[in-house]
């Protein structure tokens, strides 16, 4: 199952929706593998059986790493057996998982000539899969040697690589592939170019519900860099109930500002510190926060608005998970008041919902709208969310299947930063220090309503904000967060949405099909 899925079916597969196989098409260095495992993570997401099928990925199983740039040439005679036969084992096992209920395939290749098109429609068509061509296409010479540097030689061909050898070894590969390329004419074919990484699409003959769908994402989808931060949004006055829309506790706005501050710190941090091959600090991208209209959420965003660079936004689907009847009721109180509730959200968390309440599959939902924006932005993104919504969406950056999502950790005080690549996304979480140690709370507030606009605090919660004769302001809720003033910043191994590696048993058969030609190849 998984985290957006429309409904459930014995074989896995969407009724309403035949198989198709998505092929990549271009030149290398043009967003094809990017493009690829994003497309996977978003069909995933939306319950269709989804698969990437890399003909590299193959190749490095089969034969390793170490080769030249010219064994990639396609007016190398001497390879070009080797280099066909790795293209059909990929292609051998993806019209293989078609026929064990597979939907849509995606098959990451160059598949730069007429004749090997040609050649996939057939066998497609042959199995009843419809073939879907996505060709992505880039004269802007800038934005190909930004994702030479940024994503190609990070790859698995260039490990242990001096940096510059292996940028100046991946054009030779381009150089050698362009002589031979052919750009998709046959208006017959289903396709979408993709030219210049989004700056403009061209969409042929694209037919049915999850073309549509797909379509739509490409829309939507980039490979310029970027990073997201999430962050959880600070303690309320009343902090356990939904119907209360609370504005937030005086150690809600001291979490806040310390956010802002570190936010502000690290990002600075890391634009001088990440040189670019020209040896100059790299140009810092815009910042925008999105976060709630829930009150505790927006508050907490509100104190990047002293920052006329920082644009703040609300989307009311950000919002929490509803509870329901449960609002304010402690876990014991439901445990006894909803016992046979209770048995069924055990057996399917990300499913179940309490009467009147909200599951984390409707959340997963009404985020979708989200998502697209999230992959249409091209800013550095802060989220400031309730860890329900914060789970959905750090689930879906990381492909993780809906069984994990309501027990995902996403702590209070911590800031995560997750930046998306081609082959994973890279994590890490920082505690954010508590240095702020006295602020006119009856200043920042006034302030804050006044940059916010029309978000007043509740008149039932004024008083906390504005006592009378000097008596001090409640800082219990603050004890929700860490009064370290040190700032340890854990690092943790990105999560990959990489294609399947080749099973054991599989990996055998094709060693021993290519017998002696390894040792050529090599």
């Amino acid at each position: 199952m998984f985290p957006g899925q429309l409904y459930k079916t014995e074989s896995g597969r969407l009724f309403h929706a035949g198989a198709i196989a998505i092929i990549l098409v271009g030149l290398p260095a043009r967003g094809k593998t990017a493009i690829s495992r994003s497309l996977y993570r978003y069909i995933r997401w939306l319950g269709v059986q989804s698969k990437v099928f890399s003909v590299g990925n193959y190749r490095r199983q089969i034969i390793g790493v170490e080769l030249t740039n010219d064994f990639f040439s396609p007016a190398n005679k001497a390879t070009a057996d080797m280099r066909l036969k790795i293209a059909n084992a990929c292609l051998d096992d993806m019209v293989q998982w078609f026929s064990q209920g597979g939907q849509v395939g995606i098959l990451d290749g160059s598949n730069t000539t007429v004749e090997r098109r040609q050649e996939l429609v057939e066998r497609f068509k042959a199995c009843n899969v419809q073939p879907m061509f996505i060709e992505t296409i880039c004269d802007n010479p800038a934005i190909v040697d930004a994702n030479i540097r940024s994503v190609k030689v990070s790859s698995p061909d260039y490990v242990g690589w001096d940096r510059t050898d292996a940028v100046n070894d991946f054009k030779r590969r381009i150089a050698n592939h362009e002589p031979f390329y052919t750009t998709i004419s046959d208006l017959s074919l289903s396709f979408v170019k993709v030219i210049n990484a989004g700056e403009r699409i061209i969409v042929n003959n694209a037919q049915g519900f999850l073309q549509s769908k797909i379509v739509y994402y490409l829309t939507n989808l980039h490979i310029s860099p970027r990073t997201i931060y999430f962050a959880r949004n600070g303690v309320s006055l009343h902090e356990y109930s939904y119907k209360a829309d609370a504005p937030l506790a005086p150690g809600g706005h001291r979490y806040a500002e310390n956010l802002k501050n570190f936010l502000l710190a690290l990002r600075e941090n890391t634009a001088t510190s990440s040189p670019t091959s020209s040896s100059t600090p790299e140009t810092q991208r815009p910042l925008t926060v999105w976060t709630s209209s829930r009150k505790r959420s927006f508050q907490t965003a509100a104190h990047f608005l002293d920052h006329e660079e920082i644009i703040v936004r609300q989307r009311s689907v950000l919002a929490e998970r509803n509870p329901g009847v449960c609002d304010q009721m402690t876990p014991e109180e439901i445990e006894e008041q909803y016992p046979d509730e209770i048995l069924r959200a055990k057996a399917d968390p990300y499913r179940h919902r309490f009467p009147r309440a909200e599951s984390y599959y409707d959340l997963a939902n009404r985020l979708e709208m989200v998502i697209l924006e999230l992959e249409r932005e091209k800013n550095d993104v802060l989220i400031v969310a309730h860890e329900s919504v914060l789970r959905c969406l750090y689930g879906y950056l990381n492909g993780l299947p809906e069984s994990e999502i309501p027990s995902l950790e996403i702590p209070e005080g911590v800031l995560l930063e997750l930046t998306p690549t081609a082959y994973t996304t890279e994590e890490r979480r920082h505690r954010i220090p508590d240095l702020v140690a006295s602020v006119n709370w009856q200043q920042q507030t006034a302030n804050l309503m006044c940059l916010a606009g029309n978000v007043p605090a509740s008149p039932m919660y004024m008083g906390q904000y504005m006592p009378e004769g000097g008596k001090q302001i409640r800082h219990e809720s603050s004890t929700a967060f860490s009064s370290s003033t040190s700032s340890p910043s854990s690092s943790t191994p990105g999560l990959s949405i990489a294609p399947s590696p080749i099973t054991s048993e599989r990996h055998r058969q094709l060693k021993n099909e290519f017998g002696q030609g390894l040792a050529l190849a090599v």
